[in-house]
């Protein structure tokens, strides 16, 4: 798809379709002619309610399509970007190869040309590589950003910034949706791979030898159930010039599938534990954006990737490893595996030399329970990387919530036999899973995202199709985006 920042006149642009925003209670100047719909209600400026029209008066589009974008005062970037993502998505199957969006004087600004660019081609991706059916709509094949010939001149670049994120985020998600059988930890570490290849980021892959070798016992205790091998991705980018201090690491749990191994899951629902790698899809996405984007401060991205399957070779309940940090864990129940190759990855960051560092995981059902599919949960030992990393969720529009990490969720986690084990009771479930990666992170910043609610949509929305999110990507590049 072709995304172009366009400067003219709104009346004279030639397009399939003119979006033209409405805001909720108003009426938009040069839509005269549509009194009668503004008067019968059929228009209210809802939030993603669409009106298409056919030769709309005034216009030489030969359609215009009003999306609603909710009251005034409450339009900011993500409201544009599910808007704009909504209306690609109601353009589905409608003949239409050619879309214009405009923005008029008050809201072309970066951050929306950036919106318009990611929610694009968010509403454009669909599920559905491996169907077999061809009989699909014909694809919108371009998109014009229609601005006023006096806005800010550095539009343009805000227009190529949102279109490598959105670019990004259908790579993760393209990642997150492959099937587990496809997607094994060695297939993840090669898309790892041919990300790096294409962008300039080196890359690193260790293998269980290596692993081993290291004593990363934590994560090579979930994975020795499974046939597939496991891996630790590392991927990183170094500035030309670093304009930033520090070293940022970007963690992503990488779990192609879980079936909780022998402390095993019930059957319902078991078929989308192939989204248990969204965090390290999304890692991988972010450092295909940063790359193309180059901030100033150098980072690595990290993917601890493992199945978590119940053969006979497999962790038992009860068993205790030793960590790559040395701290030794005994395995209450097999079904908390994440936890177990964050903290292997949490230390090979440090150990690596970053300064701070970011993981999302799928990695709790209870913070599902707290939170629901609204907004990620974060914690955090350090409150001005948290206050970074909220920043960029605002920015980014994506939901956040702090979330309490007090010394007493570790007193759950106390072990007889080993120095932590690696459940809570079931309690406050997600907290005693932070606090046991604190416990690896030890003094250096950290934050924790939990996106088990937020990285997959299990039924369509208006602005998304069904499938991963791609959370928090958009997160991750704009707190590198915005490393002082």
């Amino acid at each position: 798809m072709q995304l172009k920042l366009v400067r003219a006149n709104l009346s004279a642009v030639k397009t399939d379709v003119l979006v033209l925003f409405e805001a909720e209670g108003q009426r938009r100047p040069g839509l005269e002619s549509l009194s009668a719909l503004y008067d019968s209600g059929e228009i209210k400026g809802k939030l993603l309610e669409f009106t298409l029209l056919h030769g709309v008066a005034g216009y030489a589009a030969t359609r215009v399509l009003v999306a609603g974008s909710g009251k005034a005062d409450k339009r900011d970037a993500a409201t544009v970007k599910k808007t704009v993502s909504a209306a690609v998505r109601f353009l589905k199957g409608k003949g239409v190869g050619d879309v214009s969006v405009a923005l008029d004087a008050d809201m072309a600004n970066p951050a929306n040309a950036a919106a318009v660019a990611e929610g694009v081609l968010v509403g454009a991706w669909e599920p559905d590589r491996l169907k077999t059916d061809t009989d699909r709509p014909a694809p919108i094949t371009s998109v014009n950003v229609i601005v006023p010939e006096s806005a800010a001149a550095d539009l343009e670049t805000a227009l190529e910034r949102g279109e490598i994120v959105g670019q990004a985020l259908n790579v993760t998600r393209n990642i997150a949706v492959e099937p587990p059988n496809v997607l094994t930890p060695m297939a993840l570490a090669e898309r790892a791979r041919a990300v790096a290849n294409e962008c300039g980021l080196s890359i690193d892959v260790l293998d269980q030898d290596r692993m081993r070798q290291l004593g990363m016992g934590a994560l090579l205790g979930v994975a020795q159930g499974s046939a597939e091998p496991p891996a630790m991705i590392v991927m990183r980018y170094t500035p030309a010039k670093a304009t930033a201090g520090g070293h940022l690491a970007l963690i992503g749990k990488g779990v192609t599938f879980d079936t909780g191994g022998i402390s095993i899951k019930p059957a319902d629902g078991m078929e989308k534990m192939k989204y248990d790698m969204a965090g390290g899809a999304a890692v991988i996405g972010a450092m295909q954006a940063i790359s193309k984007l180059k901030p100033g401060v150098a980072v690595t991205g990290i993917v601890p990737t493992v199945e978590n399957m119940p053969g006979g070779k497999a962790q038992r309940p009860g068993d205790i490893v030793k960590s790559l940090s040395g701290k030794t864990i005994e395995v209450l129940n097999t079904d908390a595996e994440g936890r177990l190759i964050l903290a292997d990855a949490i230390t090979y960051a440090k150990q690596l030399g970053c300064t701070h560092l970011v993981d999302a995981a799928t990695l709790t059902g209870a913070i599902v329970v707290a939170l629901g599919h609204t907004s990620s949960g974060v914690y955090t030992n350090d409150d001005e990387l948290f206050n970074r990393w909220m920043a960029a969720g605002r920015n980014s529009g994506e939901k956040m919530w702090h979330m309490p990490l007090d010394d007493d969720y570790l007193e759950q986690l106390k072990c007889v036999y080993a120095d932590l084990q690696n459940i809570g009771t079931r309690w406050g479930g997600a907290c005693t899973a932070a606090a046991f990666l604190k416990e690896f992170a030890g003094d250096t910043p950290w934050v924790h995202v939990d996106v088990a609610g937020t990285a997959w949509l299990d039924d369509a929305k208006p602005y998304m199709a069904k499938g991963p999110t791609g959370v928090p990507l958009a997160s991750f590049v704009d707190l590198a985006m915005n490393w002082k």
